[in-house]
C-alpha cells in the first residue's frame, strides 16, 4: 500500500477525465479521483480495468490493516466507485467496494470572548482582517485566501464567494464591524502598494498571488497562543464558532446551511451537537456575526437577528474611513 503511485494507462486516464470533465466536477475532484486510481493500479502492478472482485476485497483489507484513516478509505472508496461504474461499466466491482463508518467529532468551539483575544492578539490589521472574515462571515480558509477586492459587495452588505468549495458560489453576509475593519485595511494596503482594486483582498508575499492556506493557518496558530487560548485552534475553529454562535442566538439552521455553503444539511446538523452539550455557552447570547440584517440578504437568507456583541467591533477598534474604494 506504500509503493510508489503509478497513472493508470493513458486510455483510461483520458476517459476517467473526460467522464469527471462531462459531470462538471472541479479540479481539486479530478486530481483526487485520478490519485486514488492510482493507488489500486500501484496495489494491483497491472491496470485497473483487469481488477477482480477479490482484487478489491484485498485492496481495502490492507489499507485498513495499514492504518489508513477512514476518511481516507471513504474518499478512496467514492472515486472507485466512480471509476468502475461510469468509464468501465463495471458495477460488480463497485459493489464490492465498502464505505467505512466513523464517529464524527464534535468541532472545537471558541466563545465570543476567546475569539476577541485572538483577534486582539494578531501583529498586524491585515492579520487581524484575514482570520475576522473567516469567523465574520464563516468562510472556509481556501475561500478566504481566494476573495478579490472586487468580492466585497458594501450596497448589498454582502460577501460574494465566487470560488467556493464544490464550485458552488454563495453569498456570505458582510456585517457592519466587519466592512470597517475591511476599510482600513484597504486603506492601509494602499499605502503599502499591495492592494489593487482587481486584485486580492489578501495578498501574499508576491501581491500577484494570494496568501498561502500555510500562512493563514500560522496567522490563526500564532494568535491564539499569544492570546493564552491553550487547545488546539485553526481557521476552521473560526467558521464552526461562527455557526455555533448563531445557533446559540437562534438563527434557523437552514439559514446556517446556506451561509454555510453545505450541501447537506446533515452537515450542518452537527452545529446543534455543540449547542445541546453546552460547549461554550454564554451569557448574554451570542454575537451573530454574520447575522447582520440587511436588505443585502439573497433571497433565501431569511433575517437574522442583529449581533449582541461583536468580537471584531471590539478588536478591531478602528474608526470609519472614508476613502474610495471599488468593491468594499
Amino acid at each position: 500500500m506504500n509503493g510508489p503511485l503509478s497513472p493508470p494507462p493513458n486510455r483510461l486516464r483520458k476517459r476517467l477525465i473526460e467522464d469527471i470533465a462531462v459531470r462538471g466536477f472541479p479540479r481539486a475532484t479530478q486530481r483526487n479521483y485520478i490519485s486514488d486510481v492510482a493507488r489500486i493500479a500501484a496495489f494491483l502492478g497491472r491496470p485497473p480495468d483487469t481488477a477482480t472482485g477479490e482484487n478489491i476485497r484485498r485492496f481495502q483489507v490492507e489499507a485498513r490493516t495499514a492504518g489508513m484513516p477512514a476518511p481516507a478509505m471513504n474518499s478512496i472508496v467514492s472515486a472507485l466507485r466512480f471509476f468502475f461504474t461510469q468509464s468501465l461499466d463495471r458495477p460488480d466491482l463497485a459493489e464490492r467496494l465498502v464505505r467505512v463508518s466513523h464517529p464524527r467529532k464534535l468541532p472545537s468551539v471558541l466563545s465570543p470572548e476567546e475569539v476577541g483575544r485572538l483577534l486582539d492578539a494578531t501583529r498586524c490589521l491585515k492579520h487581524r482582517a484575514a482570520p475576522s472574515v473567516a469567523y465574520g462571515a464563516g468562510l472556509r480558509i481556501g475561500e478566504v485566501r481566494a476573495l478579490k477586492v472586487r468580492d466585497i459587495d458594501s450596497e448589498r452588505m454582502l460577501i460574494r464567494v465566487e470560488r467556493a468549495k464544490g464550485d458552488r458560489p454563495r453569498n456570505a453576509m458582510l456585517p457592519a464591524e466587519l466592512q470597517t475593519l475591511l476599510r482600513a485595511w484597504w486603506k492601509e494596503g494602499r499605502q503599502q502598494g499591495v492592494m489593487h482594486p482587481e486584485g486580492w483582498l489578501f495578498p501574499g508575499q508576491n501581491a500577484l498571488n494570494p496568501m498561502s492556506a500555510r500562512q493563514l493557518h500560522r496567522i490563526v496558530v500564532e494568535a491564539a497562543t499569544a492570546a493564552g487560548i491553550i487547545r488546539r485552534v485553526g481557521p476552521h475553529t473560526l467558521r464552526h464558532s461562527f455557526a455555533t454562535h448563531l445557533l446559540e442566538d437562534g438563527v434557523d439552521i437552514r439559514v446556517i446551511q446556506v451561509l454555510l455553503g453545505h450541501a447537506k444539511l446533515a452537515n450542518t446538523a452537527l452545529y446543534p451537537r455543540c449547542d445541546a452539550h453546552g460547549a461554550h455557552r454564554h451569557q448574554p447570547a451570542g454575537p451573530a456575526l454574520g447575522a447582520h440584517r440587511s436588505k443585502g440578504c439573497a433571497a433565501g437568507l431569511s433575517r437574522c437577528a442583529p449581533p449582541s456583541r461583536s468580537p471584531i467591533s471590539s478588536a478591531s477598534q478602528v474608526p470609519i474611513i472614508a476613502v474610495p474604494m471599488p468593491a468594499i
